[in-house]
Formats: structure tokens, C-alpha cells, sequence
């Protein structure tokens, strides 16, 4: 990010043509100054939140993925266990006599 300047001498000098008094208008220039310049680098640029945004896209479409794997495994173990069901139910049957 682009160090901006912040021109205190002429905040200084509008608040004085409004009529603050000097001293005051000198510090709330400073005052102006320092939130302005407040510690630059913990902000986030454009670039800084593309790469998060694309981080978490990413991280949401593996996620959408593993679901969908989930859901196929679902379905295919109510298969098995449908099969395995019926295939108990027709040994049963078979040892029973009933067939």
C-alpha cells in the first residue's frame, strides 16, 4: 500500500480560517495526522483479500466435493446393506425350510 502524506500545516491553517484557535487547530491536526497514518500495514489491500477470497473458494468447493462423495457412498451402502438384508433373509429361509 502507497505511503499517503497527511499535511498537518494546512489542516492546522483551515481549522484556524474556521476559527479554532491555534494551539487547538495544531492539535487536532496532529491528532488527524496520527489516525491517519495509524499503523498502515495491519490494512488489508485488494491483493490481501482476492487471495483469502480465492483461499476460501477453494477450501468450499473441496468441501461441496467431499460431500458429494459422501452422499455417493450413502447411497451405495443402502445398497449393500438392502442386498445383505435380503440375502439373510433368503439363507433363513433356505435353513428353515420355508422355501
Amino acid at each position: 500500500m502507497s505511503a499517503a502524506t497527511f499535511d498537518t500545516l494546512t489542516t492546522a491553517r483551515k481549522l484556524e480560517a474556521a476559527g479554532v484557535e491555534r494551539r487547538q487547530a495544531e492539535a487536532h491536526a496532529e491528532a488527524l495526522r496520527e489516525a491517519v497514518s495509524a499503523d498502515r500495514d495491519a490494512l488489508a489491500t485488494k491483493a490481501d483479500l482476492d487471495a483469502k477470497l480465492a483461499e476460501l473458494e477453494t477450501r468450499l468447493r473441496a468441501d461441496l466435493a467431499m460431500k458429494a462423495d459422501l452422499e455417493t457412498l450413502r447411497s451405495e451402502l443402502r445398497w449393500m446393506l438392502a442386498f445383505q438384508a435380503a440375502l439373510i433373509l433368503a439363507i433363513a429361509a433356505k435353513l428353515f425350510g420355508i422355501v
